[in-house]
């Protein structure tokens, strides 16, 4: 008996059903069964489904003589279920990577429960992806068993049934069925949810949602999406059937009326001439099912509901038209406010620049604002040591200002107080461009950080490249980097990169970059204190892997490395440390897979650690792929491991500047398996990756020494020479530095 039978109907799919039963035949559990109903499907689907039925026994090839509709094409699939637990895929979605491992391991932690709820991402037809906007729930409910009752907040999901696993024995047991017509799901999921008495769920996104351009029944207008009263007259009839479930009449009465009024209030879903009829039925039904005892419920759709309850169709109507009037009203009036706010926060900025520069007043940045991070923060921490005098203010975004060190003197962005302040400042500081409203005063110093040592192509290099360019203006760019005073640089490949990519008036300052200072001068025991704060144990194995963004994806992710086999292969005595980009940090992927390894203890996902150099010095070795991070993790003296495994494709669709595989810190893997079984048999750290790391060292680590933040302060701030400049360029370091390389195969 296989752990699971994955029914999967198909009608008019033919375009995505191969993708959909290839995420399920790809996945590494294998213990299942796929029963692939052919609903009569005019095109070639039914030709699909028996090509893998011939080549996969897994695979149960069903074809109905007449086209039935979604709900009992599923139902001719339960027949042929032999599996421990039933799920439903959509023929046009698919599952992620280590989906069934998951389920499996969550349902066996949890013992078998009659359901299993997990998470789902939307991938819409033009390039985008959104997780759940519920999913926080997810975390919340966490490892907990429990019944509907319990947590009510499960059932305002979407109404679907292809986001469970359903116990079979269960099912059966009850009788459950789809019925025809739209809206199937919703007379199955009321009550299988209000049925179970154990439900547990995956804090992990293990389904991709499909949202087509066209395509989607639901939303054809039609008055097929009459269905939806009928199927809520079965939910009550089974309400009415289970005498101990009657507590759920008013929570199902309310429901009811929302989902109506959302059908009502799609543009897209009822012909016009219809809405009168759908709307007369749904408040017989409002009406019909109203609970003992009934009120008008606090909220949005309270004066909706009263209008349902009594008022005709051409009340309601009225009523919805002047609501939209209304809400039309209030977004112009704000944007309105917005333009006439900014217009006079720049008229006081012009009018601040009248006065004085500031001579004691800095103002940093990092990252667009995300903190106190970085270059920037280096800079900083000095300044206030060897130039007290100088005020530090940091512009901050609202969501990070809860992150802040007690005490920090900051703005919000556009704020009053921003415009003041950046009307007076002496010096700025950042390690991306100020937005382009800012206008340098004459006599303000301007010191741009940038964010690490250059492997991928940047500014005007990237004019060869529209998947890097997207959305980018490059000559308003390079306006902005007109701004710049001093440009940082931490080696001379660095120094003649920025030249050639940002030709602007500025000084490059060979200053090593100042967020590393701390990895020549932490104390011996930084990194322990870091793995204890991490729970990381003292004799563990630390890997970090920092994967960076790919431009070619519309997400910036692309998953490389299938972390759940690698860190299984690992066994052990080793923790796999996980930082993405920080462009990713609210990236669907850290649930659709981070979490739940994270959850079972094979990773731990590092990306909202503030500070990449405690990771540094917590690990023991560097997996990344062409992250900057390797520049400066080389300065550690530790072992690196490039995972190449889409060189080419990266280096067509970005640009680099050097040929990684040829000229690696280390060894270089190009599938999970090979990156596995080098960390696990020691070659990570043998004497070829030493001998490659000690030619990268010689080339990239140049002018880092411990002392950037002082030179820049010291130099840059105060117009003093630094009690420790850069040394002079020896002659290995000039006999390793090669030839800029330009590599563009766009």
């Amino acid at each position: 008996m296989p752990r699971f039978s994955i029914i999967v109907p198909a009608y008019q799919v033919q375009g995505f059903l191969r993708e959909c039963l290839d995420s399920v035949l790809a996945q590494s559990f294998t213990d299942f069964e796929v029963i692939a109903v052919n609903d009569c499907s005019p095109d070639g689907c039914g030709a699909i489904i028996d090509e893998y039925a011939a080549r996969d026994t897994r695979v149960t090839a069903v074809h109905l003589e007449e086209n039935v509709g979604l709900g009992r094409a599923r139902n001719a699939g339960m027949p042929h279920a032999s599996g421990d637990y039933l799920l439903f895929l959509d023929s046009d979605d698919t599952y992620t990577p280590g989906t069934l491992t998951a389920l499996t391991e969550r349902l066996d932690a949890s013992g078998d429960p009659d359901v299993l709820i997990f998470d789902y991402a939307r991938t819409h037809w033009w390039g985008g992806f959104q997780r759940n906007i519920m999913h926080k729930i997810f975390a919340e409910a966490g490892d907990s068993v429990f019944t509907a009752a319990e947590r009510p907040e499960f059932l305002d999901l979407i109404m679907v049934v292809w986001n469970k696993a359903y116990r079979r024995d269960f099912v059966e047991e009850y009788g459950f069925s789809f019925p025809p017509g739209y809206y199937e799901d919703t007379p199955w999921t009321f009550p299988v949810m209000m049925s179970a008495a154990r439900i547990a769920v995956l804090d992990r996104v293990c389904l991709l949602y499909r949202q087509r351009r066209q395509g989607n029944i639901l939303r054809t207008t039609s008055r097929k999406h009459f269905d939806i009263l009928d199927q809520y007259d079965r939910v009550f009839a089974f309400l009415d059937s289970r005498p101990e479930l009657s507590s759920w009449r008013p929570y199902l009465h309310r429901r009811m009326a929302e989902h109506c009024l959302e059908i009502l209030d799609k543009n897209n879903r009822l012909p016009t001439r219809d809405k009168p009829e759908f709307y007369r039925l749904a408040a017989g039904r409002f009406r019909r099912y109203r609970p003992a005892g009934f009120r008008l419920p606090d909220g949005g759709h309270r004066t909706a509901l009263r209008l349902l309850s009594r008022a005709p169709y051409g009340t309601f109507a009225l009523h919805r038209r002047g609501r939209a009037l209304l809400a039309a009203l209030k977004k112009r009036r704000q944007r309105w406010r917005k333009r006439t706010a900014n217009r006079v926060k720049l008229l006081l900025h012009k009018a601040l620049s009248l006065r004085p520069l500031d001579p004691n007043l800095a103002v940093y940045s990092a990252f667009h604002h995300r903190g106190v991070l970085g270059d920037p923060a280096a800079i900083h921490a000095r300044a206030r040591q060897l130039a007290p005098h100088i005020r530090g203010v940091w512009v901050v975004r609202p969501d990070a200002v809860e992150a802040l060190p007690p005490g920090t003197d900051h703005v919000l962005p556009n704020s009053l107080r921003y415009w003041k302040t950046v009307a007076r400042a002496k010096y700025f500081v950042n390690n991306v461009n100020w937005a382009h409203e800012l206008v340098k005063r004459e006599g303000s110093v301007h010191i741009h950080t940038h964010q690490g040592t250059p492997l991928k192509h940047m500014g005007l290099d990237l004019l060869g490249h529209p998947a890097a360019t997207h959305r980018l203006n490059v000559r308003g760019m390079l306006r902005r980097c007109d701004r710049w005073d001093h440009s940082l640089v931490a080696n001379q490949h660095s120094e003649r990169v920025w030249d050639r990519a940002y030709p602007c008036h500025y000084t490059s300052e060979r200053t090593g970059s100042p967020r590393n200072d701390i990895l020549f001068t932490a104390d011996p025991g930084h990194g322990a204190a870091v793995r204890r704060r991490l729970g990381i144990p003292a004799d563990d194995t630390v890997v970090l892997y920092a994967p960076t963004r790919r431009d070619h994806h519309s997400t910036g992710f692309v998953q490389r490395v299938d972390l759940d086999r690698l860190t299984r292969g690992l066994g052990p005595g080793h923790t796999v440390l996980v930082r993405l980009h920080y462009s990713l940090s609210r990236h669907p992927v850290r649930g659709l897979e981070l979490a739940d390894l994270a959850r079972r203890g094979l990773i731990l996902d590092v990306t909202d650690e503030p500070s990449a150099e405690d990771l540094m010095l917590a690990s023991d070795a560097l997996v990344t792929d062409y992250s900057a991070l390797m520049f400066d993790y080389a300065h550690l003296d530790r072992p690196i491991v490039v995972h190449a495994d889409d060189w080419e494709t990266y280096q067509a669709n970005r640009g680099t500047y050097l040929d990684l595989p040829a000229q690696p810190p280390g060894h270089v893997t190009r599938s999970t398996e090979e990156l596995a079984g080098l960390l696990r048999d020691g070659r990570w750290r043998d004497a070829e990756s030493a001998r490659l790391r000690a030619a990268f060292r010689a080339r990239f680590c140049q002018y880092d020494d411990g002392h950037a933040a002082a030179r820049v302060v010291s130099r840059l701030m105060l117009g003093q020479q630094p009690p420790t400049d850069i040394p002079a360029q020896s002659s290995t370091q000039a006999a390793a530095e090669a030839p800029l390389q330009i590599r563009n195969h766009a």
